[in-house]
């Protein structure tokens, strides 16, 4: 039997070793993005709740750990975690906009100050009863934890709305799944119920992510627009130069412009578009011109022209 239960510890540590190699790969798994929020100085469409309430949860669990007895393992783990998420945090503080600045410093003053010194608070109050204690601070940390897995769900519904994953990394996805098995081999060797059961749903939660990218990771609406706003443009070019019914076009049949890049004029040099007019044995007056809604100086030069001359419009 002794030596069933050495085996058993042997089996829990081992998991546990694994738990923090894998849990710091889950800490980690952010770094590309938190890269493209320092090297764009933005943070985007980011967003911090993520990573507020897992610096909330890696407190709540050291605390934990350290009331109760043969948890070192979670110690180290969550004392790392407390290190990333702070540098995390700290660079969206910087790069974010103010709005968002504002609304993660309440955040980190209401959940990782107010609530963790409530708990703390509360648990010392229960100091008489060590079991009650441990029992009492292991269901706050299963709650806060189950809030840590359900946290991306505002992620998953902005993958569903905008069918892109940028926002979503997949290596954080899967290294959520992998490391929810392994802390439940290890809490059901401890037989720790609170360590087992909330991983559980991080399993859950971890592949749903995973499916969701997998399903959507081939889209890509931006390239979309793109395409559908460069067919658009000749379109709205020729709607913009069309004359209106019922006005005259000076004798010619106006067609599709094409765009000049840069024409120079008294004012600079000006974007212009240009019309070619079809011959016709019309004669441009001046009156003509000054009916198509053009200046006096425009209608003078429009005047001489001739028919099969190209009409020269500033854009």
């Amino acid at each position: 039997m002794a030596f069933l239960n050495m085996e058993q510890q042997t089996w829990a540590f081992t998991f546990g070793i694994l738990g923090n190699i894998i849990s710091l790969m889950v800490f980690l798994s952010p770094l590309p993005t938190f890269y493209r929020v320092y090297r764009k100085k933005a943070t985007e469409g980011f967003q911090s709740t993520p990573y507020v309430v897992t610096l909330f949860s890696c407190m709540l669990w050291i605390f934990y750990a350290l009331l109760k007895s043969g948890s070192e393992l979670l110690v180290t783990i969550n004392g790392v975690g407390c290190v990333i998420e702070t540098v995390y945090i700290a660079m969206f503080l910087v790069y974010a906009p103010r709005p968002a600045r504002v609304l993660t410093a309440k955040m980190l003053l209401g959940l990782n100050v107010g609530v963790f010194g409530l708990v703390a608070l509360v648990t010392m109050l229960l100091s008489k009863h060590g079991s009650l204690r441990v029992h009492v601070l292991g269901w706050i940390c299963v709650s806060v934890a189950l809030s840590v897995f359900a946290a991306p769900l505002s992620i998953m519904r902005q993958v569903i709305r905008t069918k892109s994953v940028e926002f979503m990394p997949f290596s954080l996805s899967f290294f959520l799944v992998l490391s929810a098995v392994i802390w439940f081999a290890y809490g059901a060797l401890k037989k720790d119920v609170f360590v087992a059961f909330p991983n559980v749903l991080g399993f859950v939660f971890g592949v749903a992510q995973m499916a969701l990218y997998m399903a959507y990771r081939s889209r890509n609406p931006a390239a979309a627009v793109v395409m559908v706003e460069e067919v658009k443009l000749p379109e709205h070019a020729k709607e913009v130069a069309a004359a209106p019914e019922g006005r005259a076009s000076c004798g010619a049949e106006v067609h599709p412009i094409d765009i000049l890049p840069v024409a120079t004029t008294r004012d600079g040099p000006q974007p212009v578009a240009v019309a070619i007019d079809v011959p016709e044995p019309a004669v441009v007056t001046c009156a003509a011109a000054a009916a198509a809604g053009g200046d006096g100086l425009v209608a003078a030069e429009l005047a001489m022209m001739k028919p099969d001359a190209a009409i020269a419009v500033e854009v």
